[in-house]
């Protein structure tokens, strides 16, 4: 027989009710991004084909094209077309093209994200879910890091690879073709075998003899060394010639053939944050405000158009305050100035050389986390407290 309690007795009281057996706590209104809500995201950008395409082509593709017509250049026309690689033309694409596309890919992603639920009038049935805002907020850095920074990635390996693999065989000084890694001494040999060339084309602090038949431009092979003189020059040829090798030893050093490992660990690590300031400022901005292409203009003029401008402007507190210019000084000495500051032109810092900002890199940092944190805080806010 089976007690039942008497009528009017107070009910025992219950414990907080479990979840069934086999079933996983509801959290959905955790503020923390599940794993399968990043996936998510994940596919909802990657089924926007418009903009893989431009990501892919931002990123990818334009430096894969460039560094191809160049290998096809080289193996078709050796005699005018110089190698494909080399340190120069690491420095000038890993410095001037993939920071610029690089930064814009990151950004088009970013305030898509930040405003394709809006757009496409998804925010409603997010909303709906019971899912938390800011979870929902928060799940779209990492889904839209994991495309971006792949991506970047990507261009960035084929240009390493190329740059190293694709390397001349000899160090280009002026359009003097010489052989790597001679001492001094076998440096000026070599000088004293070529002396008319190394006269006519080396730098040379002093004075060159006007009865010297300098040729035009060199037209020996991009591809090979500087061939020796058919015929010995004069005696006192040569010896100017091994005074200008002389001379110019120190820069023959530090001329590269490709770029080194360290460097290229450091622009890459560079590329990398710099696209992933440009997708979470577009992230934020889109968020707040709403939309797609506004964002992605004001985002591009500024950081194209606004921070150089900045950059010349000589109050040290508003320098130190702009994104652009802590990035650049971020960037590794051995690549040139980014953002049109001092250096774009006028040749590469070297190795451990002095920023032209004046900010150090402790304060370049604090810049650069306070602009990501104050753009993730607003964009959230805008997403909690948007009318659904």
């Amino acid at each position: 027989m089976t007690a039942t309690p008497a009528s009017g007795a107070p009910a025992p009281a219950q414990g907080p009710q479990q979840a069934p057996a086999g079933h996983a706590r509801d959290r959905r209104g955790s503020p923390v991004p599940t794993t399968g809500m990043i996936t998510t995201r994940i596919m909802e950008l990657r089924r926007r084909r418009g903009l893989m395409i431009a990501l892919s082509l931002l990123t990818t593709g334009f430096p894969a094209v460039f560094l191809l017509i160049r290998l096809l250049a080289h193996a078709f026309a050796p005699r005018a077309n110089p190698p494909a690689g080399g340190d120069q033309i690491f420095t000038v694409l890993a410095a001037g093209f993939l920071p610029t596309f690089g930064f814009i890919a990151a950004a088009t992603a970013g305030c898509t994200a930040g405003s394709r639920d809006l757009t496409e009038g998804m925010f409603r049935h997010l909303v709906v879910t019971g899912r938390s805002r800011l979870a929902l907020y928060l799940a779209r850095i990492p889904a839209g890091l994991a495309i971006v920074v792949t991506l970047v990635a990507i261009g960035y390996t084929l240009l390493c690879a190329v740059s190293v693999f694709a390397a001349p065989a000899f160090i280009d000084d002026s359009n003097v073709n010489i052989p790597p890694g001679l001492s001094q001494a076998g440096f000026e040999n070599w000088a004293r075998d070529r002396a008319e060339a190394v006269i006519c084309f080396l730098p040379y602090n002093g004075q060159i003899p006007g009865n010297v038949p300098c040729p035009g431009p060199p037209p020996w092979s991009k591809s090979a060394v500087t061939p020796a003189q058919s015929a010995p020059a004069p005696a006192r040829l040569e010896t100017l010639a091994v005074k200008i090798a002389s001379q110019g030893y120190h820069d023959y050093t530090q001329i590269l053939r490709s770029p080194p490992d360290s460097l290229m660990i450091e622009a890459g690590l560079w590329l990398e944050l710099e696209a992933a300031v440009g997708f979470i400022l577009g992230l934020g901005l889109a968020s707040l405000m709403g939309q797609r292409t506004g964002p992605v203009i004001m985002l591009i003029v500024f950081q194209m158009i606004l921070t150089p401008i900045l950059s010349a402007v000589d109050i040290q507190g508003l320098q130190r305050s702009v994104v652009g210019l802590a990035m650049a000084r971020l960037e590794p000495s051995g690549l040139p100035a980014a953002f049109g500051l001092p250096g774009v032109a006028g040749g590469i810092r070297p190795h451990g050389a002095a920023s032209p900002l004046p900010e150090s890199a402790t304060e370049a940092v604090c810049v650069i986390v306070a602009w990501l944190a104050a753009w993730t805080v607003l964009g959230a806010w805008r997403m909690m407290t948007r009318d659904a």
